[in-house]
């Protein structure tokens, strides 16, 4: 496979903003299927059924989400808008009531609200939500580095469930170092468990590694 996974976008948002667009997990690894959200509805099935996964992905999917959707809020007053953007935003949070980044983000997406008035809020509504993309890049990155300075050239490293760039934004999070140490030449080889019941190891991890072209066997 010729696959940087760098290159496979978990979530992202159309060009013109009127969709989010998630890599389908559920169809990995046997095909790469994209596909384009552009309703509450649609969005709180791909959160519910797995098609996009993972404590910060999820965030980042929600806080797209919801700028989506407030694009499509026709009041005419701020109480309006106001309403109908908190309706939405209890309806996203309900698709995973224990994702801590689903609720942290949507929280987030209405403070925006809270502080600006109508004609700003559904630009700045975008801004945020770039931003929590921004700054969970810049997490990954940073517990990649961090992690990789206990490691040495050679180890043998054991995963379990996926924790990786699909799961992220750039990079992932327990995977991050492995990622890092690839790009500097550490040669680590990696130990995928299956992971019991939905095989996101066996499924995600092992895939994106091989993806990556970084050695793993898969247990």
């Amino acid at each position: 496979m010729n696959v940087d996974i760098t290159d496979l976008k978990t979530v992202r948002l159309s060009q013109d903003g009127s969709a989010v667009i998630i890599l389908d997990q559920t169809c990995l690894p046997g095909s790469e299927v994209y596909v384009s959200l552009s309703s509450a509805e649609e969005i709180w099935e791909a959160i519910y059924r797995l098609k996009v996964r993972g404590a910060p992905a999820i965030g980042i999917a929600a806080a797209y989400g919801i700028y989506v959707c407030s694009r499509q809020i026709a009041a005419n007053t701020y109480g309006g808008f106001c309403s109908e953007f908190l309706r939405i935003k209890d309806y996203l949070a309900s698709s995973r009531p224990t994702a801590v980044n689903l609720v942290a983000a949507l929280d987030r997406m209405e403070k925006v609200v809270v502080a600006h008035s109508v004609p700003e809020i559904v630009e700045l509504l975008r801004v945020e939500a770039e931003a929590i993309r921004a700054e969970d890049a810049a997490a990954c990155r940073k517990i990649g580095e961090n992690c990789l300075s206990l490691l040495r050239p050679g180890m043998g490293i054991l995963t379990h469930c996926n924790a990786g760039h699909l799961a992220v934004s750039e990079y992932g999070t327990a995977l991050a170092p492995v990622y890092l140490g690839e790009e500097r030449g550490y040669g680590f080889k990696v130990f995928a468990d299956e992971t019991r019941p939905l095989l996101q190891g066996a499924r995600l991890t092992a895939y994106e590694l091989v993806a990556d072209h970084i050695p793993a066997t898969l247990i």
